[in-house]
């Protein structure tokens, strides 16, 4: 039963932070017509959001460790709820995007701490399981926020989508401080927290694993980047329509969601990261294909992007699970830092995406094709890693 809630819980966050990301997305060009800005600069908000999302996340991590997983989690609910109240308030471009990095921020401690609270309670492929729960709340959280953020904007205006954030950040503090957690044993205090994160880091299972995740996670970053420019330039689409592409992204992942939790237990994790990264390939290349030989159709590019979309749901709770479990030190550590890998990667491939600036949408299938293609060299070399280890066990 404290599993049960605890997981609730984490998944609540886990929604709120990428919310952050979605929610918005619809609305880019009427924040750039309300600031005035232009669309590119706005765009970039969300690189910052995920920059703010990553630069925290290390020390989120530690300050569970020292002062607990609740107060730790209260305060960056806290941190995210103020600064998404006083975003409609900004008056320029610069605030916005500053504004934008505070939440960031905070999404960050909340990302880094619903992914701890699921390892706290959960190992090997009931982790896996787990996180594919997380990863149910992501496609809430990355489709049907989309379409609700488009919801918002076309009834209330683009200021209601962050009025919105910030009051669900504040329920969700209402019913923690309601709530006990379990009690976790905390890492070994004589190490320091960056000994800590050098050891795991140099530890090549865990490295490759977590890469698999953040490449493909770079993928949806590259899409809603540049998709709103491409959609709601090149195809014309409006923020209505744009919002109802939510649904079947949302369907992608809940289908790979679903799959990871029927299927890893029997069929074995690796195997499993192994389809999820395939399919994000061809969905990636077909997306090329369809935006350098049929320009005028968008079924060609958001379609393929579905089946990309099922493939990283499939991948990325594995790559999770198996980084934490490869981790040389077991603690909340190990998932503080592949979180702090994937957002860091993320804001990094988001702020190459946003220079891309073109409505044309080649640049943008092209950057997908190196991410899921790199995303496919690292299983390989997961496999590898597990190679080595049973021969090792063997002697």
């Amino acid at each position: 039963m404290k599993n049960t809630t605890t997981l609730t819980l984490a998944c609540c966050a886990a929604f709120l932070g990428q919310a952050g990301i979605s929610s918005y997305l619809p609305a880019v060009p009427a924040i750039a017509h309300s600031l005035p800005a232009a669309e590119d600069q706005v765009a970039q908000a969300l690189a910052i959001y995920l920059v703010g999302m990553a630069a925290p996340m290390l020390l989120w991590a530690s300050l569970g460790e020292r002062f607990g997983r609740k107060p730790v989690l209260l305060a960056a609910l806290a941190v995210y709820a103020l600064a998404a109240a006083a975003i409609p308030s900004t008056f320029n471009v610069e605030s916005f995007l500053c504004l934008r990095l505070v939440q960031g921020l905070g999404a960050g401690g909340v990302s880094v701490m619903a992914r701890v609270l699921v390892r706290d309670s959960f190992s090997g492929a009931l982790l896996a399981k787990g996180l594919s729960w997380l990863g149910m709340t992501f496609v809430v959280a990355l489709g049907i926020g989309q379409f609700a953020g488009a919801l918002l904007q076309v009834i209330l205006g683009w200021e209601a989508i962050f009025y919105a954030l910030a009051v669900g950040a504040a329920a969700l503090m209402m019913v923690l401080l309601r709530v006990e957690f379990p009690a976790v044993i905390k890492a070994d205090s004589s190490a320091s927290a960056w000994h800590i994160y050098s050891t795991i880091i140099r530890h090549p299972p865990f490295l490759h694993a977590a890469l698999v995740g953040g490449l493909g996670y770079g993928v949806i970053i590259t899409f809603n980047t540049c998709a709103p420019l491409i959609l709601q330039g090149y195809f014309e689409w409006s923020p209505a329509q744009y919002g109802w592409l939510g649904w079947p992204i949302s369907a992608a992942y809940l289908a790979g969601a679903l799959m990871v939790n029927r299927f890893v237990a029997r069929t074995g994790r690796l195997t499993m990261i192994g389809w999820g990264v395939a399919l994000v390939l061809l969905g990636t290349s077909v997306m090329l294909l369809g935006s350098v030989f049929a320009t005028g159709l968008a079924v060609l590019l958001w379609l393929p992007y579905c089946l990309a979309v099922l493939g990283q749901s499939i991948s990325y709770p594995i790559s999770l699970s198996l980084a934490n479990d490869e981790s040389p030190i077991s603690c909340s550590y190990a998932m503080a830092l592949s979180g702090f890998m994937h957002q860091l990667m993320a804001a990094m491939i988001g702020g190459a995406a946003s220079l891309l600036g073109s409505q044309q949408a080649w640049p943008m299938a092209l950057l997908c094709v190196a991410l899921a293609g790199g995303a496919f060299a690292c299983v390989a070399r997961c496999r590898g890693d597990q190679n080595a280890l049973r021969k090792i066990s063997s002697i």
